[in-house]
């Protein structure tokens, strides 16, 4: 697996926990979380890209994905994708079942590594409940962290488990609402503990 410190480009993709506010008129701009975080503590000089959209599914992002991740040819590639599969089911009634979606990502990373073959880490999709109605959302959410962990495993990724990081950080901190700020986006130490993970994982170090 190529080192990240010699990524020419390094490409944050998936919703708006990854999106976090970039101004989309401004390739470059990496937006207020986690991504933008990261970005000057890479070894080396990465460019790095940020092209999360707030409120995609895995659906939008297959839509996208020629050209706002296989045009990019990133040699390091950071993916989080899957809480609004299961929002949607709950505040609009439009289910994504967990098998059809582990399959939709499966061939999105398999159409990935046959175009360019990047180092990959994949970011569990987590929830925070922060209401107790969201506790109910854990039997759509949980199969979609579970089928993370095997598509790491089978493409040889990266994992970086952030549902239980950040339920851990919940619990020590005594409030979830200090974490994320609706269950799902993370506030400013949400992020800050999403980048601390990352660089620990890719580069040894945070």
């Amino acid at each position: 697996m190529q080192p990240a410190a010699t990524a020419a480009t390094v490409l944050f993709q998936g919703d708006s926990i990854t999106d976090a506010g970039r101004d989309r008129t401004r390739p470059d701009h990496l937006g207020h979380g986690y991504a933008a975080l990261i970005a000057p503590a890479l070894p080396g000089t990465p460019t790095v890209l940020n092209r999360g959209i707030a409120g995609d599914r895995i659906t939008d992002l297959r839509a996208r994905w020629d050209e706002d991740t296989l045009a990019h040819r990133p040699q390091l590639l950071s993916l989080l994708i899957g809480v609004n599969d299961t929002w949607r089911r709950y505040d609009s009634g439009r289910p994504s079942p967990a098998d059809a979606w582990e399959a939709e990502y499966r061939t999105l990373l398999e159409r990935l590594h046959a175009h360019c073959a990047p180092r990959l880490v994949l970011i569990e999709p987590f929830l925070v409940p922060v209401t107790p109605e969201q506790w109910t959302w854990r039997e759509d959410l949980d199969p979609r962290i579970q089928a993370v962990r095997r598509l790491a495993a089978d493409h040889d990724a990266l994992l970086l488990a952030a549902d239980g990081l950040l339920n851990q950080a919940a619990r020590t901190t005594g409030d979830p609402a200090l974490i994320t700020l609706d269950g799902v986006h993370p506030t400013d130490l949400g992020h800050r503990l999403l980048a601390d993970a990352w660089l620990s994982l890719v580069t040894g170090a945070a």
